[in-house]
């Protein structure tokens, strides 16, 4: 068989039949190897589908969903839990404030007190009790908002003061404070 058109290239037909042979062996071999890789990638897919404990992958999935939806769930009640607490907190007695005095001079050892107790709103009571020999008198006003409707004794607003801004009440105390600092 003799083609003319081969003829006039000058070229054998003999030769385009080995480079023939050689692109399908070099066909068969490329397919080889692409087959080799796809049964791979085939079992690790399998494997990776199968997951741990023959569970399937899917099911995982949906077990993590589940358990984030519950997590959230759970976030979202603590968020309203610790609004709720933190009001409730907020009318709980928080900032205390108290001064030692000596009411009366003739008495010494400063026996007697002012005693502010006071909410997260700087309102609560003020409580004064007053030692003297022939006995103790006891005092309350009322703080609302950081005001007194009834005026103050010094030590009462000096209590006061303290517990707003929350100052340690013992001299020793406030000394031992500084050092540390």
């Amino acid at each position: 068989m003799e083609s003319k058109i081969l003829t006039a290239i000058g070229i054998d037909p003999a030769y385009i039949f080995i480079l023939l042979i050689m692109l399908i062996v070099l066909m068969f071999l490329l397919y080889m190897n692409v087959n080799m890789k796809y049964s791979r990638l085939k079992s690790s897919y399998s494997s990776f589908m199968r997951g741990r404990d023959g569970k399937n992958l899917e099911e995982s999935i949906l077990e993590k969903f589940d358990e984030l939806d519950e997590i959230a769930d759970i976030a979202k009640k603590n968020r309203l839990d610790i609004k709720e607490i933190f009001h409730m907190i907020q009318s709980n007695y928080q900032k205390v404030g108290i001064v030692k005095y000596d009411a009366f001079n003739e008495m010494g050892g400063k026996l007697s007190f002012a005693l502010t107790l006071l909410d997260g709103n700087n309102s609560g009571w003020i409580i004064n009790a007053m030692h003297s020999r022939e006995g103790c008198y006891t005092y309350i006003k009322e703080i609302v908002r950081g005001q007194s409707y009834i005026e103050l004794a010094d030590e009462e607003a000096e209590s006061l003061e303290q517990a707003i801004y929350q100052e340690v009440y013992d001299p020793d105390v406030q000394e031992v404070v500084k050092k540390n600092l």
